[in-house]
């Protein structure tokens, strides 16, 4: 079985490794490794790339944001591979929290998976109200915003609950398409810094120079542009949003272990490709100080509030507004159909790790966990608040804390990463087992746990210099409170022990083969599907040949 005898293979204690849900109670693994692929690529590309980088942009500067980007680009790769070695080794459908659970300590699992469940919950009524306001660009007043949000609102709960697989086909489709148009929107950036638009201005490193490579926001001189910078973060933390959802996915996916480590492995890519050139190009194409970009940040949601909009008025390049505006809506809708997703299935894994009531497992007979959905379907009702002027008011208060339950997830899957490693260390877990190592292993996660918390009791520092801002104060802050009551609260209430190294439970739930054994069944399987389809048709063949290596 293993060729050291020390080390142990997951199997030996004879323990189940499926799930311990009965009948009409499991997820299905309907989702491919391309769903699972397409969904780690898209997942976090949304309106806080197309939109928030105009707020980061007028901040900062061409040189804050750039910075700001690639600081936490590089924290969310670290977490990205911490991630992905816990999953891929056991995939299991009980979320984050239900890893902090068994590795850590329960009441840390109770903790990561309501505030994740919190953040999903806000965030996918914001997306709809987002949605409402996009097609207010061609429509305006004449029809009511609460039209467009429900029928946005009925469409994704009917995505949602025919099954797993019908969700995967179309975030496949809606990512690959999201791809497409953030690499044309590269690419144009590219031309219009090199002068190929139609004024003929070659822009360069200009705007660098004058107005300058950092902004002074609030306060002049050297603080200003320090705040400026560190102000941004946040932007830029909401912008890497949703780049963990590919772990809730865990539980829908086949052959996790193979897929997963693929799907970590292409967020250093998407991060450098996606995120960084893209800032770094729109740095060259607008200054901070434009007319045109202070009057973006101060609209909302539709492509008048887009920064690369305001790159193609500069250019004098007319009509592609509203081409923006229909990408803007495909992010939106495709954001607001993977949040409830991800909403659901969290509650899902809160319930089936004990800490909600159990009804919330229960699953059609597709395998979707349909009173968790309809629970967070009726929770997107909040959306119509935005139709009301106090109520979008309040309403966007509650949406703001959406980046500090990210954030503080971010450190829980960090802490738990921390506690895994320690416990495959003492309990001698056979390598053989093991698809994926994070590059950097405990260290990594050190490395980005410690600038992660000076983020989280740091992010709202702007609200401290002039006049006191409390209500920004509040928003900004209020999800620590919420985490720690969370986390006391369930230690005093339940009194759980905490997990040592030595009690982890590494064996339930993971797969009794080793990686090279189902690496090597899957590769038999899918050349006995290629054999059957040797007869498909013309496009099949051309999209195996072409698509499905990109994507």
């Amino acid at each position: 079985m293993n060729s050291d005898p020390e080390k142990q293979s997951p199997q030996e204690d004879g323990l189940s490794r499926s799930a311990s849900n009965t009948n009409g109670r499991e997820l299905h693994k309907g989702l491919e490794g391309r769903h699972v692929t397409m969904i780690a690529l898209g997942g976090s590309l949304g309106t806080g790339l197309l939109i928030g980088t105009g707020s980061a942009l007028v901040k900062s500067g061409p040189a804050g944001i750039l910075i700001d980007y690639s600081i936490v680009g590089c924290l969310v790769f670290l977490i990205m591979a911490a991630l992905g070695e816990m999953i891929s080794y056991m995939p299991l459908s009980q979320g984050f929290g239900g890893y902090a659970s068994r590795l850590v300590d329960p009441s840390l699992g109770f903790a990561t998976g309501y505030c994740y469940f919190f953040k999903y919950l806000l965030a996918t009524p914001n997306q709809l109200s987002a949605l409402a306001l996009i097609v207010k660009y061609w429509v305006g007043d004449r029809v009511s915003p609460a039209v467009f949000i429900t029928i946005a609102l009925v469409l994704i709960l009917l995505i949602n609950s025919i099954s797993v697989k019908t969700f995967g086909e179309f975030e496949f489709w809606l990512s690959s398409l999201k791809v497409v148009i953030i690499l044309g929107v590269i690419f144009l950036l590219l031309i219009l810094a090199a002068g190929g638009g139609p004024t003929g201005d070659c822009p360069g490193f200009r705007y660098w120079s004058d107005p300058g490579a950092f902004a002074e926001y609030k306060v002049d001189g050297a603080k200003g542009r320090f705040l400026g910078l560190w102000s941004a973060l946040a932007t830029a933390v909401y912008a890497f949003s949703g780049t963990e959802l590919v772990g809730v996915t865990v539980g829908e996916a086949k052959n996790p272990r193979l897929n997963m480590p693929k799907a970590v492995r292409m967020t250093f890519f998407r991060i450098l490709f996606f995120y960084i050139i893209s800032v770094f190009l729109l740095g060259m194409v607008v200054p901070y100080n434009s007319t045109d970009l202070a009057f973006a940040v101060g609209s909302k949601t539709s492509a008048a509030a887009s920064p690369f909009v305001v790159a193609i008025k500069l250019a004098k390049i007319t009509g592609l507004d509203h081409v923006v505006n229909a990408c803007l809506l495909v992010f939106v809708f495709s954001a607001a159909n993977s949040d409830i997703y991800i909403a659901s299935r969290t509650l899902y894994g809160i319930a089936a790790d004990g800490k909600a009531p159990r009804i919330f497992t229960f699953t059609s007979k597709n395998g979707v966990p349909i009173i968790a959905l309809g629970v967070c379907g009726a929770f997107c009702c909040l959306a119509y608040m935005s139709v009301a002027t106090g109520g979008a008011t309040v309403f966007g208060y509650l949406t703001n804390v959406v980046t500090i339950f990210g954030l503080l997830t971010w450190v829980s899957i960090l802490v738990t990463h921390i506690c895994f490693r320690r416990a495959r260390t003492v309990q001698r877990i056979d390598a053989a087992y093991i698809p994926f190592e994070a590059p950097f292993g405990t260290m990594g996660s050190y490395v980005a746990l410690v600038p992660l918390i000076v983020i989280i009791l740091t992010k709202g520092a702007d609200v401290f210099v002039g006049q006191f801002d409390y209500k920004n104060f509040i928003v900004g802050y209020i999800g620590i409170p919420v985490y720690l009551v969370c986390i006391f609260g369930y230690k005093l209430v339940k009194r759980p022990s905490r997990v040592t190294s030595a009690t982890a439970d590494l064996v339930t739930g993971v797969p009794t083969m080793t990686v090279a054994e189902e690496r090597a069944q899957f590769e038999a399987e899918r050349k006995e599907k290629e054999a059957a389809h040797s007869h498909s048709g013309m496009l099949v063949k051309v999209y195996r040949r072409t698509f499905a290596y990109l994507f």
